[in-house]
Order: C-alpha cells, then sequence, then structure tokens
C-alpha cells in the first residue's frame, strides 16, 4: 500500500471511531450514493466489471442500513425505512440486470433524497441540542428545491 493509501485509510478509520450514530448513517448513504455513481458511471461506460463492484458495494451498504436499524425504538419508522431500503435494493438490481442507466438515476434520485432527509434531521437535531435555530445541510446532488418530489410509484 501507499503512504497516501495508509492516511487515507487512517483517516477514514478515525472518521469512523469518532462518529456518532447520526453520522455514521450519513456516511453510509453518501458510500451508497458514491457507489451507485460508480455503478451507472460503468454501465454508462459499458465497463460492466466496474457497473457490477459499484452496484455490489452500494447494495451491501443498503443491506447494512436494513440491518442496523432499531425496532425497539420506532418500529413504525424502521418498517418504513426498511421498506423503502428494500424498494431501493430491488429496484438496484433490477436497473443493473437490465443495465438500464435511466432506472439507476431513479435509484440515485432516492438515495439522493434519503441523504438529504438524514442531513437536515441532523442538523435539526445539532441545532435543538445547541439552543438554534437548525440551518439548512448542503444536499449531495442538485438543490433539493430543483429537484421534483419523489415517491416510491415513480
Amino acid at each position: 500500500m501507499t503512504p497516501q493509501h495508509n492516511n487515507a485509510s487512517a483517516y477514514l478509520r478515525t472518521r469512523v471511531f469518532t462518529a456518532s450514530p447520526e453520522q455514521l448513517r450519513l456516511m453510509l448513504l453518501d458510500g451508497a450514493l458514491k457507489f451507485a455513481r460508480q455503478g451507472r458511471d460503468g454501465l454508462s461506460a459499458r465497463d460492466f466489471e466496474a457497473s457490477y463492484n459499484g452496484f455490489s458495494r452500494c447494495r451491501n451498504i443498503v443491506l447494512e442500513l436494513i440491518n442496523s436499524m432499531r425496532p425497539e425504538v420506532d418500529p413504525d419508522l424502521c418498517a418504513r425505512l426498511s421498506g423503502l431500503y428494500t424498494f431501493i435494493y430491488t429496484q438496484l438490481i433490477e436497473a443493473s440486470h437490465a443495465k438500464n442507466v435511466e432506472a439507476v438515476d431513479k435509484v440515485i434520485a432516492l438515495i439522493e433524497y434519503e441523504r438529504d432527509t438524514w442531513a437536515l434531521l441532523i442538523d435539526k437535531l445539532a441545532a435543538e441540542k445547541a439552543g438554534a435555530p437548525a440551518l439548512h445541510a448542503t444536499p449531495a446532488g442538485p438543490a433539493a428545491e430543483d429537484r421534483p418530489a419523489l415517491s416510491v410509484q415513480g
């Protein structure tokens, strides 16, 4: 391994070990977006190995998001999120098997929406803890107000 790789690994390890549970979930969503985009880019370039690797890593993260939920805290919320993540997972599989870039873009939009929602929640919680008004978190993609509302129907 190169010294740069070791430094990046050490940085990521430190970041993960010092993050709050909320920040860890945000990091997972960021990773899911990164790998879904890598898979889409591989698909667009007809580099099916890169596509497979990106989609596989994204699916693994989505499974981790499902498995890390704690239904004893809020069963209704966990059931809804589990349904959303299961939908994202199955849509990602179908889109990658069909080699359909547009379908992958819809999956990415859902993950972006979830990521942006989670970032706003973290911001709100931090503001409440500090006793200050919530700031607006920076979305992962195009401005949130520029994107259409999303639903699992399409």
